[in-house]
């Protein structure tokens, strides 16, 4: 069922026999029906040239079928057989003339992390068929590190010098948002085309307002040695399946000699790493435990189902199972590592399949044909994993609102979210383009895109970078613990280390 208001205009005509009139006024621009339509994949062929309808802010229309006529977007079509479209609110009238409207210059600023090989290049590239079919559009891009991107993001927040568009981290959304510096964004993308799971991130938790779009995604899933599974009998479909299948599986793998080296069953960082806390999430998500309750007014990290995911998750290198040696490193040596044929196992990033890749064509590294990747093992509470990524937003400040938003609808579309996720080695955030034969096609890229129904997003609340600092200090001492640093391991000084960080997070958000 699809809501439409009369004041909307559609040219109603069969798509070969198109007629455009002048001037089209609608005298019911009051009356909403509710109306069942039908979208067949409609075309629109434009004397040999298909066009992509789009709406005023470059969010995708698509044509309909309702009662047996077929209805278009005025102004695509209009634009499209050269004529100008402007909308009289007073009269509620559609003027068609001829003659295309001047276009307004602007030159958009945008920044954006080291997402790719060559950052600023791949996304000029990325961009180059949208600002060829926009000659009065130019894009400056700023290349920000990761290392000083908040204070940096922050800083334009509060001063109002800011770029027009920016990435932003999924995490910093709420906290952005929060400081009024976002421009409103609700309405001007097809939510409906996203990932239910990356919308979560696209506002301030609590709010309805649309402040920043879903850009790429990741998440980690299982990456396995396909030789050292077979010579220890390891099925990984069936033995990667769940926690103990999981867990056994590991101490077939532990050790086992391929090539006279003999591999340790998990590579794993431990907390010298950035990425503490988003490698313990999955187990504390799939033992149903969660980082804050539902309304997030209060930390669970004491709670017993996020002590049974830490103690689970730790105690397989209490027991041998995870790498001691990679504990002491970080993910992107694990990363290496693995890479390189050092592990059996290994739960990292979608990115990595194309490090595989690579290797094989630039260095001889075939490795890639010995390696599969499987979903997260499910845990008491079922498969549950963490969802990172980046969104895009435009500032408050900004002065080419219209044109930043057509540039970020333009990056969100199926071909723009595949040709980037080809350069970066990260998932798109848009339904259509997991059909992409880049994904469908390739056996490792296929468990991302089930694994991505999975996956859950941490709550983008304004005070998540404090409660995400207390939980990564938290379980940093668990890791001291199963490493014997202050002494002989115990679970107890585990859930010590869990109550003493929730504490620590309560104190932040009760300030709030």
């Amino acid at each position: 069922m699809k809501f439409f208001d009369k004041s909307k205009f559609f040219i109603a005509g069969v798509v070969t026999t198109l007629l455009v009139t002048t001037t089209i006024t609608a005298y019911t621009s009051t009356l909403k029906k509710t109306i069942t339509v039908d979208y067949n994949d409609i075309k629109i062929n434009i004397d040999g040239k298909l066009i992509q309808p789009v709406d005023g802010y470059g969010k995708r229309v698509d044509p309909f079928i309702y009662e047996g006529t077929t209805y278009l977007p005025v102004r695509a079509v209009s634009q499209a057989l050269g004529k100008s479209v402007t909308w009289d609110g007073n009269t509620k009238t559609v003027k068609i003339s001829s003659g295309q409207i001047a276009k307004t210059n602007a030159t958009l600023s945008m920044w954006i992390m080291p997402n790719s090989a060559y950052p600023e290049n791949d996304l000029m590239e990325i961009a180059k068929p949208y600002l060829g079919n926009n000659s009065n559009i130019e894009l400056n891009v700023t290349l920000v590190d990761w290392g000083s991107a908040w204070t940096k993001i922050t800083a334009a927040a509060t001063s109002g010098d800011a770029p027009d568009i920016t990435q932003l981290g999924n995490t910093w959304v709420g906290a952005i948002s929060y400081m009024g510096a976002l421009a409103d964004l609700t309405g001007k993308i097809n939510e409906d085309e996203f990932l239910p799971q990356t919308l979560k991130y696209s506002k301030m938790a609590g709010s309805s307002k649309v402040t920043s779009v879903p850009w790429f995604a990741e998440t980690r899933a299982l990456f396995y040695r396909k030789d050292a599974c077979q010579k220890v009998g390891v099925d990984p479909k069936k033995d990667f399946a769940t926690w103990d299948s999981f867990k056994a599986a590991l101490k077939k793998l532990n050790n086992v000699e391929i090539n006279g080296k003999k591999l340790p069953a998990l590579g794993m960082a431990g907390k010298n790493d950035w990425n503490v806390v988003h490698n313990f999430a999955p187990w504390i998500f799939s033992a149903g435990g969660s980082f804050l309750n539902s309304n997030n007014t209060k930390g669970l990290l004491n709670s017993q189902e996020v002590f049974k995911g830490v103690k689970f998750y730790s105690e397989l290198a209490y027991e041998g199972l995870i790498d001691w040696a990679a504990l002491d490193t970080n993910t992107a040596d694990i990363e290496t590592a693995f890479a390189n044929g050092k592990y059996a196992t290994s739960i990292i990033g979608p990115w990595n399949i194309q490090t595989l890749e690579d290797n094989k064509i630039n260095n001889g590294n075939k490795l890639v044909d010995n390696v599969g990747v499987a979903l997260f093992p499910a845990g008491p509470n079922g498969r549950k994993v963490f969802l990172g990524g980046s969104t895009l937003s435009v500032f408050e400040s900004s002065k080419n609102k219209t044109e930043a938003i057509r540039l970020i609808n333009f990056l969100t579309s199926k071909q723009a979210q595949i040709d980037y996720c080809k350069k970066t080695g990260n998932l798109p955030v848009v339904k259509e383009a997991y059909e992409d034969t880049w994904i469908t096609g390739n056996s490792m890229r296929k468990v991302f895109k089930d694994q991505m129904s999975y996956a859950v997003a941490y709550p983008t609340i304004p005070y998540w970078g404090p409660v995400e600092i207390y939980a990564q200090e938290g379980l940093s001492k668990v890791w001291d613990n199963v490493l014997g640093v202050n002494g002989k391991y115990d679970p107890n000084k585990t859930m010590n280390a869990l109550k003493e960080a929730n504490e620590r997070i309560n104190v932040v958000l009760d300030s709030y």
